[in-house]
């Protein structure tokens, strides 16, 4: 299933990195909200090494669920510069205008992120929560308010009471230390199953610079900046503008390449945070310097998995789903089509079912209100082309599609043979346990 970004399957950024990987994540932790672990979850987890001036910490403040950690503190060493993406919700969270507001002029020294709620529509109050959670975070690490960045995920419309940080924050910052990006991945769940976590090194100029990423999500998943939450760790020494650059060019074809439900978060934030700590790392002012091309690539990876990741772990999934558009007028117009398939509730039941409904893709084909020709139209499911030219593929067998679409993995292809656009997205099917988690999520 060769695509614009790695075809389905865990992948690691380094080829050394899947033989030293580590085992698989114990699930029965109490951080994870589900006990079922999503049966596409990724069967080793790569070794997440230490970045030069970050230090992590998590704690349970009890913000919503009881016996579990719900907040990460990162405390980052002076010098260290920010980028990040946010969601496209009119309606967004206190936390991403709180980061929004200070991403141009912050010194960045340290990130508060909780689980349990999300501190959106909230009004004065979500503000003042964010205010709060600056103040007392900033003076327990020695640093102003302004210079804090902030992230909540979990319930909407219920104030956060933000002064269970409190009695957490002095020992946040006081147990603070290097490499520990899985608690800080488990910290940051909710209906998420698996922490996700990726890695990556790559060489700018002579010095081997690391990048680590930890993301959460599982619903209300759709491409409107990337996923609910995700944080990228490097210690390169890259300028702010030059990581903004990146990083928006990155989440193109990675975390807006997916979708679980079509529903856009009103908390949306991916954020990059570079140390400059590497040995010998040259500090790079522009996105375009010719040293940041192995950098670029190894970014991208990291992105690319952490968003695979995610479509692995939507809510009640049991198939992971990449379908691929090719012959459109243009990647957009590809892009615009396989988003149409990807979020039709019919699509993603019919694969929960194991049905290859090419009816069902001709309708969302038919209905993302790009340049479409049903004559010409040829569909594949597994890689066997069910539809040819406007009909039934007069060698379709029922009995070898069948058994395609058993597989935990289904790609699904269409052609549409107007011109030379390309693009692919992933998603998964939508199952009864979607209905169960989100049934009553809140109460």
């Amino acid at each position: 299933m060769a695509g614009l970004v790695p075809a389905i399957g865990v992948f690691y950024a380094d080829a050394s990195e899947a033989a030293d990987a580590g085992t698989k994540p114990d699930m029965t932790t109490e951080n994870v909200m589900s006990t079922a672990v999503s049966p596409l979850a990724p069967a080793t987890i790569p070794d997440m090494p230490a970045v030069s001036g970050v230090r992590l910490a998590t704690a349970e403040a009890g913000i919503r669920y009881a016996g579990r950690t719900d907040v990460l503190l990162a405390l980052f060493d002076p010098g260290t510069t920010a980028a990040g993406v946010f969601t496209r919700s009119k309606c967004p969270s206190a936390p991403v205008e709180w980061c929004r507001a200070h991403l141009k002029t912050s010194k960045t020294r340290v990130l508060v992120v909780n689980s349990g709620n999300a501190n959106a529509f909230t009004g004065k109050t979500g503000r003042d929560a964010c205010k709060f959670t600056a103040q007392i975070a900033a003076h327990a690490a020695g640093c102003k308010p302004g210079d804090v960045f902030l992230a909540s995920t979990g319930v909407i419309g219920e104030p956060l009471k933000a002064q269970a940080f409190e009695g957490v924050m002095g020992g946040l910052v006081a147990r603070a230390q290097p490499g520990e990006f899985l608690a800080a991945a488990r910290a940051i769940m909710t209906t998420d199953t698996f922490p996700k976590v990726a890695t990556a090194t790559a060489k700018i100029g002579k010095a081997r610079v690391a990048i680590n990423g930890i993301a959460k999500g599982a619903g209300m998943i759709a491409p409107d900046m990337a996923t609910m939450l995700s944080f990228i760790f490097t210690d390169a020494a890259i300028s702010a503008s030059a990581l903004q650059a990146l990083l928006k060019d990155s989440v193109t074809d990675t975390f807006n390449a997916v979708t679980i439900d079509g529903d856009t978060s009103t908390s949306d934030t991916l954020m990059m945070f570079a140390t400059g700590r590497a040995a010998a790392a040259p500090r790079i002012a522009r996105a375009s310097d010719p040293r940041l091309k192995e950098f670029k690539k190894a970014l991208h990876s990291v992105l690319a998995s952490l968003s695979e990741q995610v479509a692995r772990d939507g809510e009640g999934a049991r198939k992971l789903v990449e379908i691929v558009v090719e012959g459109a007028v243009s990647k957009v117009s590809a892009r615009r089509i396989a988003m149409s398939i990807a979020n039709s509730p019919l699509v993603k039941t019919a694969i929960a079912g194991e049905d290859a409904n090419w009816g069902r893709v001709v309708m969302a084909v038919g209905k993302a209100g790009e340049p479409a020709d049903r004559d010409k139209l040829s569909i594949w499911f597994g890689g066997i082309r069910v539809a040819h030219k406007g009909a039934r593929d007069p060698g379709y067998d029922e009995a070898t599609v069948s058994a395609a679409m058993k597989k935990p993995e289904i790609s699904l292809k269409v052609a549409l043979g107007l011109g030379k656009g390309r693009d692919r997205v992933l998603t998964c099917d939508l199952t009864k346990e979607y209905i169960a988690i989100n049934g009553d999520y809140r109460s």
